[in-house]
């Protein structure tokens, strides 16, 4: 049973929510003020907060911050008198997950109980997930809850467990070094070197110097002997990014190593033993390619001994707004930055990209959008021109250092109204009565404002049926 602790000074509110809210099965408690609202949440512990912005004594907000201060996971919903919409504004920057305009009516409420009751679950379960993954699979850099990432949790704990060769696939940006890490930390050589090697980044001459090293005097340039990637990684693993990019030439080569186990380096007149893992990844179809003759058959059996296939950010939306949130306290901790996150409109933009980069392209993203906001939170402002649908970011950027005060204030004004528009339009289905009834103005008002801001055609009239 969740515990919801209510707050305001309106005390027949207090008693009605209290009641409506112990009839749908929830434990309720209520405060009149914010230091009453402190000292009931020291010993009641709430799942979630209810909370009137404007209080007597010190204000909603800074009660949200006491709060916050005690219980740092603590959702709150916030209640705004109609109009307000600033202090609406104000208690979504402050970190709250939603707020109701006053009046509201008794579904608006439930529904956003539910939802934020529901969004804390999952976020506990996330880090319920990340100290499994983190334990059990040390695939903890890997974020996703997603049927399909489950799934390659699942499968990456099971290859880890052997010392066969293991070919993972995916699109550039997908986390295949991240899942090679992640198999390579829960094996047997987790105390072993994980060495990477860009198999598209070594040019067709010096591949064998590179796989094998060489003795010094082997040529030119060879001043003392090196070591190749084989033997950096002996007793540990080998990780091979993109080998679908290996010249055909250096495919042979590469086989007698896996077949051998041995390794001569350039100049040298002895094999050396080597006692290597071997994980290998690409974005290529091999299958294509060894159909075209441009990869060794043989070879792909050799690597292929098992496979894991990472599925693209567009095949597992569900994932988005968890890595948004990891990537941006990584962002923040790497770049000494303090961005909170990303308000609902830019959210919902990025939920309609496809992210033909996948994470790669997300955290360059994110990582842009940081350094280029201005406010707490991410906005659509922030984000790139292919995702906001714009065509000209600087051009956008100029046109918000031209705003006056006061068309930025319009704006910001527009944007709630168009969300909670958007919002009653969702919750209604359509019906212009029930809507104006939530929003607290006339069906007029109402049609006037879907049509200002595009949600009606002109072929449409406020007379019409609901």
């Amino acid at each position: 049973m969740a515990r919801l602790l209510i707050v305001d000074d309106e005390r027949q509110l207090l008693i009605v929510l209290q009641a409506l809210l112990t009839e749908q099965g929830f434990e309720v408690a209520i405060a009149e003020s914010g230091e009453q609202a402190v000292s009931v949440a020291d010993r009641f512990k709430p799942d979630l907060v209810i909370l009137d912005v404007t209080l007597p004594g010190i204000s909603g907000l800074e009660t949200f911050n006491q709060l916050r201060g005690q219980f740092p996971l603590l959702p709150c919903i916030f209640m705004t008198a109609y109009g307000t919409i600033r202090s609406a504004v104000d208690a979504i920057r402050a970190g709250g997950d939603d707020y109701l305009p006053k009046p509201f009516d008794n579904h608006h409420l439930l529904l956003a109980i539910r939802r934020s009751l529901e969004l804390r679950r999952l976020n506990t379960e996330v880090e319920e997930l990340r100290t499994v993954l983190n334990k059990q699979y040390g695939l903890h850099d890997v974020v996703g809850i997603s049927a399909a990432m489950r799934e390659i949790f699942r499968i990456a704990s099971r290859v880890a467990a052997s010392d066969a060769t293991v070919l993972i696939l995916g699109e550039s940006g997908t986390g295949k070094e991240l899942v090679a890490r992640g198999i390579h930390r829960q094996s047997t050589r987790s105390a072993g070197a994980f060495v990477a090697v860009n198999c598209s980044a070594i040019p067709a001459t010096l591949v064998e110097a590179e796989f094998f090293g060489h003795e010094r005097g082997a040529f030119t340039d060879a001043k003392e002997t090196r070591l190749g990637k084989f033997e950096q990684a002996q007793r540990g693993t080998l990780f091979l990014d993109e080998v679908g990019d290996l010249p055909i030439e250096a495919q042979a080569k590469l086989l007698r190593v896996l077949q051998d186990r041995q390794v001569t380096r350039l100049g040298g007149r002895r094999p050396i033993d080597v006692d290597v893992r071997v994980l290998a990844a690409t974005n290529k179809d091999l299958d294509a390619a060894v159909r075209k003759g441009l990869f060794r058959e043989d070879l792909f059996w050799r690597l292929n001994v098992l496979s894991v296939r990472l599925p693209p950010l567009r095949e597992r939306p569900e994932d988005l707004p968890l890595l948004i949130d990891s990537l941006l306290d990584r962002l923040n901790q790497e770049q000494g930055i303090q961005v909170r996150g990303v308000t609902p409109e830019a959210r919902r933009l990025m939920s309609l990209h496809d992210w033909p980069g996948n994470v790669r392209e997300l955290e360059n993203t994110l990582r842009r959008a940081a350094i280029l906001s201005d406010t707490p939170d991410i906005r659509v402002a922030d984000l790139p021109p292919r995702i906001r649908g714009g065509s000209n970011a600087a051009g956008a950027d100029d046109d918000r250092a031209r705003l006056t005060l006061g068309d930025a204030a319009r704006r910001a004004v527009e944007r709630v109204e168009r969300t909670l528009i958007q919002a009653s339009l969702d919750a209604h289905g359509g019906n212009r009565s029930e809507m104006a009834a939530s929003l607290g103005i006339n069906r007029k008002t109402l049609f006037n404002k879907l049509r200002g801001y595009g949600m009606v055609g002109d072929q449409d009239s406020d007379s019409d049926a609901d």
